[in-house]
């Protein structure tokens, strides 16, 4: 595990995964907390909701040395969303299990950033933290996240899925793909 004191900072060819800082909230807020990206995350969030989602992500930093981090776009410094890896916490889910997730806004959506955020957060789960293995989580409503999953080299796996009513309420099963340490490694030589 890395430093949890130490900033955290990844960049790839258009982005840059980092910490949090204080001013960026307000702007992941005006641009995530949206019906159309929370539609299959649980809806809108409310006051509330948003300071637990944030203690929530803070905490996975504090006891883990990995988070979902903001993401930056290089070419204007605008905070695209978030990107990166925290240990599965969901209940009647893969406890403990190295998770990947993204959440960007919707105008940054079909340029490949969620990709490129989820390899480098991928390429860090194997290569900086040990991951043996990595999974990403969503509802089979979001077509996607998932088709990004397969993308990305992940399989389904059926034996991992689990019933959680607050993403949608209409169809509580949360779908689960994965991918091995080694299996990451022949596929990105």
């Amino acid at each position: 595990m890395s430093d949890p004191s130490s900033q955290f900072r990844h960049e790839t060819e258009r982005l840059i995964l980092r910490d949090w800082c204080e001013e960026d909230w307000a702007e992941f807020w005006q641009g995530t907390n949206t019906p159309a990206v929370m539609r299959w995350l649980g809806g809108v969030l409310d006051e509330k909701g948003m300071a637990d989602a944030r203690a929530r992500l803070e905490s996975y930093r504090a006891e883990h040395g990995h988070t979902f981090w903001a993401v930056e776009r290089k070419s204007d410094g605008a905070i695209l969303g978030f990107c990166g890896l925290k240990r599965c916490n969901q209940q009647g889910g893969p406890i403990g299990m190295m998770e990947a997730g993204w959440r960007l806004r919707e105008d940054a959506w079909g340029h490949g950033y969620a990709k490129e955020a989820a390899i480098a957060s991928l390429d860090l789960a194997f290569g900086r933290f040990d991951a043996d293995e990595a999974i990403a989580i969503t509802v089979n409503g979001n077509a996607p996240s998932w088709r990004l999953m397969k993308r990305l080299g992940m399989r389904r796996r059926e034996d991992l899925d689990f019933v959680d009513y607050s993403w949608d309420v209409d169809d509580p099963k949360l779908i689960v793909y994965s991918i091995t340490s080694d299996e990451w490694a022949a596929s990105h030589d």
